[in-house]
């Protein structure tokens, strides 16, 4: 049996920014997805994914050669497995050669609809398995900046901005004395990336202006020594992507009154936000239903 494991990931500044080459810090979480690949003898590929809590969500049968869906529990699902399996093989033609079948699960850490990465680790474990450049998968598959395949093959926070269509990872350390006060709060709904993406692409944007601004916020978060200084910078971040996107922040859109700092993270509307505060302050957000609320310690590699 081969097994291969990616890490899930969080962008912490950057967002939008860093599909047009700016610098954004990111963190590997302690969540992420298991990949599982068992030969057998039905001359078909044996799918299924399985949620955190060790439930199947989804099957799929593929024939071995042509890749085809035989049958499925989810069609729309399967089709992009199959895509995904087809672009690997065409990235390396010996790509289950030789097999005469295989059972594959692949099972995830956290639930589905957190948004932090059930996509990008999927196509890193199936990259691993493939013996293939992760990165043209996904470009091939989903697109993307990439960073989440970063973050899928790190084990530490990194700085990553593509350019030239060339990913540049630098592995930093992220682990400010004030990290007890940073909690990671689920919004309770998933935001589509690539609608995200394509949203951002058709708006006209001073990237000149913007790049800079974001490189030196993402520098600036690195060197920070004190919370006071790093919550100015989570809401100038804010403050600067909300004008980019002509989007109001998370912050006034839903928690004018909270008196620390908000700050959304990957595709704005949905997923987590990071805040600060302290374990008592995290009852404001209770009280309003968002109940999937983690400190630092939890969610961060």
């Amino acid at each position: 049996m081969k097994k291969f494991y990616s890490n899930g990931k969080l962008l912490l500044s950057g967002e939008y920014a860093i599909l047009d080459g700016a610098e954004g810090l990111a963190l590997p979480t302690k969540f992420g997805q298991h990949l599982s690949i068992k030969d057998s003898d039905t001359g078909i590929i044996n799918w299924r994914s399985l949620d955190e809590t060790n439930n199947v969500w989804f099957t799929a049968h593929l024939d071995l050669e042509s890749l085809k869906v035989i049958e499925t529990s989810d069609p729309v699902i399967a089709h992009r497995l199959s895509e995904i399996l087809n672009e690997a093989k065409t990235a390396n033609p010996k790509f289950l050669e030789n097999l005469k079948g295989v059972y594959a699960d692949s099972i995830l850490t956290f639930p589905k609809n957190w948004g932090l990465g059930s996509s990008s680790t999927l196509i890193n474990n199936i990259s691993k398995w493939a013996n293939i450049d992760p990165y043209r998968l996904l470009e091939a598959t989903f697109g993307g900046s990439g960073y989440d395949i970063a973050c899928a093959q790190h084990n530490s926070a990194i700085v990553y901005s593509k350019k030239q269509n060339h990913p540049y990872i630098k592995e930093v350390t992220f682990n400010p004395k004030f990290k007890d006060s940073i909690f990671f709060i689920y919004l309770n709904q998933k935001k589509n990336s690539r609608e995200a993406i394509d949203s951002y692409r058709k708006r006209a944007i001073d990237k000149v202006d913007l790049i800079p601004q974001i490189n030196q916020i993402t520098t600036s978060i690195l060197n920070c020594n004190n919370l006071p200084e790093f919550e100015k910078l989570m809401d100038t971040h804010e403050s600067l992507i909300s004008k980019t996107l002509g989007i109001t922040t998370i912050k006034e859109k839903l928690f004018d009154d909270y008196p620390k700092s908000i700050k959304s993270l990957g595709a704005w509307g949905g997923d987590f936000v990071m805040t600060t505060g302290t374990m008592d302050t995290m009852s404001y957000f209770r009280d309003k239903g968002y109940t999937t609320i983690l400190p630092f310690h939890e969610m961060i590699l």
